[in-house]
């Protein structure tokens, strides 16, 4: 290689440097810094009314030794997460077999299940909450002219949680049915044709055909599904607040109050090292799960 070829080519990677610098300088700023100070923040009782001092592991033993709401939060987030993810999955996969199919009005289907997911989680969950108020709510309204008395949705102690799943499930449909909609798309149609032929039914040709081939897209929307329930946080801060009591606190929300309502900077770095924990966990465990049955291993 040629003396001028190789100053050219330290010249290009230094350009490309160049070009990188920028989004590795704000990562390095504003996620990489900010993510190591709350894990040192966690080994802390700092606070905005007091002096920060250095308390070990005290913030996590408090957590799962005293604080009795931390496990009804525990309790709340999984519930939502069991309840919404399921859901979630059958019904985007049920629609985008529906919306596969070429039927009048496909396009206008897709583009109403898509809308809330380019709606604003405030906005969305603002319109709900007048939709399920108490006295002049769109559905208790509805409930009156049949004589029924609409419940509390929002201040019940069983429904409240249901309720917020159901305003999650509706704005989400559209991106996992988009997601679900490319990988049937790329399934190849002679395993169709030879299903046909075979005399399958729709049943069996879904259960051995189409699942098995789209099963690594399943699995990477279960685990973003996952992730994605786990860190829920708008609708519940604007829906319930919370409530009643503390019946809709969820992780993100619990650290909002501990950090932002309480000035427990400390402790809320703590709970929230402890949900970075337990999404690895889970993560690590769907990715082995997907390993051994996707791949078969």
């Amino acid at each position: 290689m040629s003396t001028h070829s190789g100053k050219l080519m330290q010249r290009e990677k230094w350009y490309g440097y160049l070009f990188i610098s920028p989004m590795v300088l704000g990562y390095a700023l504003f996620l990489l810094g900010p993510i190591i100070a709350a894990f040192g923040m966690s080994f802390t009782n700092w606070s905005l009314i007091k002096e920060e001092e250095f308390i070990g592991l005290a913030n996590y033993a408090r957590a799962f030794t005293q604080d009795p709401v931390f496990w009804n939060t525990v309790w709340n987030s999984f519930y939502f997460s069991i309840v919404f993810v399921p859901l979630n999955i059958a019904l985007t996969l049920g629609l985008a077999l529906l919306l596969k199919e070429k039927i009048w009005g496909v396009s206008l289907f897709r583009t109403v299940l898509f809308t809330p997911v380019v709606t604003s989680i405030v906005v969305w969950a603002v319109v709900w909450k007048y939709i399920f108020q108490t006295d002049n709510g769109l559905i208790n309204s509805i409930l009156h002219l049949f004589d029924v008395t609409g419940p509390a949705w929002l201040y019940n102690l069983s429904l409240a949680m249901p309720t917020v799943i159901l305003v999650t499930l509706l704005k989400g449909l559209g991106v996992n049915m988009v997601i679900f909609l490319a990988a049937l798309n790329e399934v190849p149609q002679m395993y169709y044709e030879a299903a046909t032929i075979d005399g399958a039914s729709r049943w069996k040709t879904f259960r051995n055909v189409t699942l098995p081939l789209i099963t690594p897209s399943v699995f990477m929307v279960v685990v973003i599904t996952m992730i994605g329930s786990l860190k829920v946080f708008g609708q519940i801060y604007v829906l319930t607040g919370g409530g009643p009591g503390t019946s809709t606190y969820v992780f993100v929300y619990y650290i909002y109050q501990l950090a932002f309502k309480m000035y427990e900077f400390g402790y809320a770095s703590a709970i929230s090292f402890i949900l970075f924990f337990i999404i690895l966990m889970l993560t690590l465990l769907q990715w082995n799960l997907r390993r051994r049955w996707v791949h078969n291993e």
